[in-house]
């Protein structure tokens, strides 16, 4: 068992490295063109794009180069949500307005982790724009500015085309292999 463990480690530790060797040679290999990309398209965010998928003109190859971020945002958030808080119950008039109110309040609801969905954040920001309330703008600002997202790895996604013109994924990990 120990001889079995040795080996197994000393060829894991050496894929281990071939990947990340790769890994970097890819990523380097696309600097410019993400450069390029962006001084093209413009950044569709204004933190920045998390992923870009790059198709292959024959459209039988793609990559997708990006990194897995976690919401997360500063203490000023509290402010934002107070004060959209504030204005959405100042809403709440009767049963049926009451039964509105909550459905946007649930918006405004934290996950497990104790962290608003930066999803529902635009959400509350479109339903802002469109009352024009000074107040529900202002708290939906401050909100989107506490927004901090916290990246936690680089990815690398490799694709090509199926049989039956669907994508299939190039297993490049030990998992999916």
């Amino acid at each position: 068992m120990d001889e079995q463990i040795e080996l197994a480690i000393e060829e894991l530790t050496e894929l281990s490295k071939q990947i990340s060797a790769v890994k970097r040679t890819v990523m380097m290999n696309f600097t410019d063109v993400l450069k390029m990309k962006a001084e093209v398209m413009g950044k569709s965010k204004p933190d920045g794009q998390f992923s870009h998928t790059f198709t292959h003109s024959s459209s039988q190859k793609r990559i997708t180069l990006g990194v897995n971020t976690i919401d997360a945002y500063r203490d000023t958030v509290e402010d934002g949500v107070a004060m959209v808080r504030e204005y959405i119950e100042s809403l709440a008039k009767d049963d049926n307005s009451r039964a509105l109110v909550n459905a946007v309040m649930r918006l405004l609801a934290k996950d497990q982790k104790g962290t608003l969905k930066a999803s529902r954040v635009l959400q509350l920001r479109k339903m802002a724009e469109e009352t024009g309330n000074e107040q529900f703008i202002e708290g939906v600002r401050i909100i989107e500015e506490s927004y901090q997202p916290t990246v936690t790895k680089q990815f690398i996604r490799a694709e090509i085309r199926g049989d039956n013109g669907e994508w299939v994924s190039i297993p490049l990990g030990v998992t999916e292999a």
